[in-house]
């Protein structure tokens, strides 16, 4: 695999490239991409580790954490599957010659989760919110990417993350991290309590519809001409916004609530491109860029059908954001390597496992 090219300031509008994205191999059950978790350790780590950082750490760290619940993933765990499609308009084929942002519509499967793996959790509005979308799934040249309702990720790292993880345990009777471990985890990283900050400034919406994802991380695109460009992309609801009212009934009741928006009418978002500067940062998910960056419309998608998570729809997608079309290629962030090894673990970890009912049953949602 040829080397990803060396973008310098002074050639991010003239670095040619000419290699397919990054990592598609062999599609397995769901589309799985099969990768080499060899090639991913990390520096630290837990104790008996030999002081590396492995996948199957992070899956243990996540159980001891929330517990096993066979046939979940270990984080997300709680979701519902959407269907729709990508309407493009164009505008994005100037940025990346992937088939996606050619004007036409590009089929789409989904899935909104809450963060945790305990499937079981009640819907609360202070929890961050996921969107993770596979474009053109199940054909080649897919683009998968999970989002969240966050203006920047709470971590740099996968030490950082790691150590949130064991950091936000609960204890007790409280159902809460213990404060002392938590305080002690922020004090450690002080990039997490910078980008808290930047995230308690921007309160959660009413619920899934009306929220808005980002992938957070940044990403090259590459033009047909061999032109990169740095970018970050996120969806803007299209439905009116409104801040969280008194919780429903039941312990599932967001995702109710998504569930009869939905068969109300498709629920749209606008898919918007940032365009990154040469002094932008394209390693650290935890800071922002700066507003007046430029912001390109790439088109609209449109989620028009949900339902329980069942054999052969999201639920046996990996939603791996390194499963990328020819035109988009990753950047050196590296949480981006570390979420593909760790939800490729946890996919074999799952799918070998039977017995589990959907979290949310979309049947028993009154019409």
């Amino acid at each position: 695999m040829k080397a990803r090219p060396k973008l310098i300031p002074s050639a991010w509008s003239e670095s040619p490239v000419d290699r397919r994205s990054v990592l598609l191999g062999a599609a397995a059950v769901g589309g799985f991409l099969t990768l080499h978790l060899g090639a991913v350790a990390y520096a630290r780590g837990p104790v008996g580790s030999g002081g590396r950082l492995t996948p199957q750490a992070f899956i243990d760290a996540f159980q001891r954490v929330n517990g096993i619940h066979r046939g979940f993933r270990r984080n997300h765990a709680k979701g519902v599957s959407v269907t729709g499609y990508f309407e493009s308009n164009g505008n994005g084929a100037e940025l990346s010659k992937a088939a996606v942002f050619r004007r036409g519509r590009t089929t789409v499967v989904g899935r909104f989760s809450l963060p945790g793996g305990n499937p079981t959790v009640a819907d609360t509005a202070k929890a961050n919110r996921g969107l993770a979308l596979a474009f053109g799934y199940p054909e080649s040249g897919q683009w998968r990417t999970a989002m969240l309702n966050i203006p920047v990720f709470t971590v740099n790292s996968p030490q950082g993350f790691y150590d949130q993880l064991l950091a936000s345990k609960p204890v007790g009777d409280t159902g809460k991290p213990d404060p002392e471990a938590m305080a002690q985890f922020m004090a450690a990283h002080p990039e997490t309590a910078r980008a808290t900050k930047v995230i308690k400034a921007a309160p959660p919406t009413s619920g899934f519809a009306d929220s808005t994802y980002r992938g957070l991380s940044a990403f090259l695109f590459v033009s047909a001409t061999g032109k990169v460009t740095p970018v970050r992309w996120a969806l803007v609801p299209m439905q009116p916004v409104s801040a969280p009212g008194a919780p429903g009934r039941g312990p599932n009741w967001m995702f109710d609530n998504l569930i009869t928006a939905i068969r109300k009418n498709p629920l749209r978002w606008r898919l918007m491109l940032t365009v990154g500067e040469p002094q932008d940062n394209l390693t650290d998910a935890t800071q922002a860029w700066p507003p007046e960056r430029r912001v390109i419309d790439a088109g609209t998608v449109v989620l028009d059908a949900v339902d329980s998570e069942r054999r052969g729809n999201a639920r046996d997608i990996n939603f791996d954001p390194l499963v990328l079309p020819d035109g988009i290629q990753p950047s050196d962030d590296p949480l981006l390597t570390t979420r593909s090894a760790v939800y490729a673990a946890s996919f074999r970890r799952r799918a070998g496992e039977s017995g589990s009912m959907p979290a949310v049953e979309t049947s028993e949602v009154s019409q």
